[in-house]
């Protein structure tokens, strides 16, 4: 009697062993089922990452024509690309350029009064005759400019490259022009500010 008992004591005791064992195997078998079945997933969000989030589009304002006739409407193009830009006679008075590549523009006769240009690229620009009363050129850029009879009354060049810019005639009253770079440059009949004197020359 008590060995049959025993004997199915013994048979539960395999029997709930195998089922533990089961249970077990089963658990540690299902995240690699499911890691697997995730693989397709992962690599379908990969392939489709570019559909929901394309690459940025090209500036709509890529051209030189498209960022002067934002500077045109707006009155501002900071760090803008118009390098050879025909703006002869406009007016972009108290307008924001800071940073512009205006490199060989055409500004004869331009009202750039009050016109922010901090750091602008104007190397070769034509500001003959323009109008630069009490504009910000700090750290521009105007290397060989002609700003033959420009009014540069009360202009800031602290800092700028005037190298070889052709200041003749121009209006230099009351301009700040410490630190700038004068080598050069020819400021033949131009009215200077009170005690200038070229260190350059």
């Amino acid at each position: 009697m008590h060995k049959s008992n025993s004997k199915k004591v013994s048979a539960w005791l395999l029997g709930a062993v195998f089922i533990a064992f089961l249970t077990v195997f089963s658990l540690f078998d299902q995240p690699y089922a499911l890691a697997q079945s995730e693989i397709p997933l992962v690599a379908t969000e990969s392939v489709s990452t570019p559909i929901v989030s394309p690459e940025p589009v090209a500036s709509p304002r890529a051209t030189v024509a498209a960022n002067v006739q934002h500077l045109l409407t707006t009155n501002e193009c900071v760090g803008c690309n118009l390098v050879g830009a025909q703006l002869d006679n406009a007016n972009l008075q108290a307008a924001n350029l800071a940073g512009a590549n205006l490199q060989e523009a055409e500004l004869e006769r331009a009202n750039l009064q009050g016109t922010i240009l901090t750091a602008a690229n104007l190397e070769g620009v034509d500001l003959s005759k323009a109008n630069l009363q009490g504009a910000n050129l700090q750290g521009a850029n105007l290397f060989d400019a002609d700003l033959e009879g420009a009014n540069l009354l009360g202009t800031d060049l602290q800092g700028a490259n005037l190298q070889k810019a052709d200041l003749q005639k121009t209006n230099l009253t009351n301009a700040k022009i410490q630190g700038a770079n004068l080598l050069e440059a020819d400021l033949e009949n131009a009215i200077v500010p009170a005690g200038f004197t070229n260190q350059y020359q």
